[in-house]
């Protein structure tokens, strides 16, 4: 594949997105951004890229940003556990997806990366870590943000099969590292935890990866991936106790040792979205998040690993960078 030609990031100023600005710069392709004209350019400041101003939603901005791209690269979501209009995040995720692939089937793109997300995939019932094999169904889904990218990733997989859509499928773990800006639900806890404002602790897991390993995963995908199909792009499966202690040392707190059970924060849950409907601050802890914290959220990137050549660091230095981007951006104090 030519790394001549022009790849079209949506989603650029945002965590993963401008990784993947970083990233594909790094493998020699030129880069238009797709870029919100209220989004702040923080994360893309003195990069050598082009950028059009639009939402991914509207489809004359999104056409013209797609005219001439060779590739496309669509990361932009909306990543959020909670909102005072829930509508909203399906609509960002599922309808901007749709015309974004619609887009760039018509400008006739040679390959689309289309960044999904573990949430879609099911969890094994034997607590082993889980794969691309078993798809999540959409009633299965907790939360209007799981249930959006199962739709928006079946949507993907049916124009692919369908319309010959040029589509390979990557599907992030949790990603932490520099550049957090907005931050997400996972830079919130790590800012929280490294504040010493998180003093207890559920059981449950997760798999971290750095950001800058998802953006390399998606530079492979375009060069290597099997349209149609998908790849885990994951790092390490950690406990949420062992996270929550690695941020305490690389903060130099104490890290918390109490465990809670479930049913007395269901409670709190209510009352802290209840309160966020008032400021517009998003919770710290919601219902959604409680519900899926009751499995552990393992995975396995073997494919990726195998087909890709996708490789991930330690999950540590992917808590380092954040809390050296986080302090030095304001958020620690």
């Amino acid at each position: 594949m030519s790394r001549h030609g022009r790849v079209l990031v949506t989603g650029a100023t945002g965590f993963v997105g401008s990784a993947l600005v970083r990233a594909f710069l790094a493998a020699g392709y030129p880069v238009r951004a797709l870029v919100r004209a209220t989004s702040p350019r923080n994360n893309v400041a003195g990069l050598e890229i082009e950028t059009v101003e639009g939402d991914i939603c509207d489809a004359a901005a999104v056409a013209r940003a797609m005219t001439g791209a060779a590739y496309l690269a669509h990361a932009a979501a909306d990543y959020r556990l909670w909102a005072r209009d829930l509508d909203a995040i399906v609509h960002t995720n599922v309808e901007g997806t749709r015309t974004v692939m619609r887009a760039a089937l018509s400008a006739g793109v040679e390959r689309v990366v289309y960044t999904s997300s573990v949430a879609t995939l099911a969890l094994g019932a034997d607590g082993r870590p889980a794969d691309e094999n078993v798809p999540l169904s959409e009633t299965a889904a907790v939360g209007a943000y799981k249930r959006s990218k199962v739709v928006a990733e079946r949507l993907v997989e049916t124009m692919a099969a369908r319309d010959a859509l040029p589509a390979v499928i990557v599907n992030p773990s949790t990603p932490v590292g520099p550049r957090d800006i907005r931050p997400t639900p996972t830079g919130r806890m790590i800012i929280a935890a490294a504040s010493g404002g998180m003093p207890a602790f559920v059981d449950t897991g997760l798999n971290l990866v750095h950001v800058d390993d998802v953006a390399a995963g998606h530079v492979a995908a375009l060069e290597r991936g099997t349209v149609g199909e998908r790849y885990i792009l994951g790092g390490e499966n950690v406990l949420l106790a062992d996270m929550l202690r690695e941020i305490a040392r690389l903060a130099g707190r104490r890290p918390p040792h109490v465990k809670l059970p479930r049913a007395p924060l269901y409670p709190l849950a209510v009352a802290a979205q209840m309160l966020a409907t008032v400021t517009g601050r998003e919770p710290l802890l919601t219902l959604d998040g409680l519900r899926m914290s009751r499995q552990r959220m393992f995975f396995s990137s073997a494919k990726a690993e195998r087909d890709l050549g996708f490789r991930a660091r330690p999950y540590t230095l992917g808590l380092r960078d954040a809390l050296a981007w986080f302090r030095e951006a304001g958020y620690l104090r």
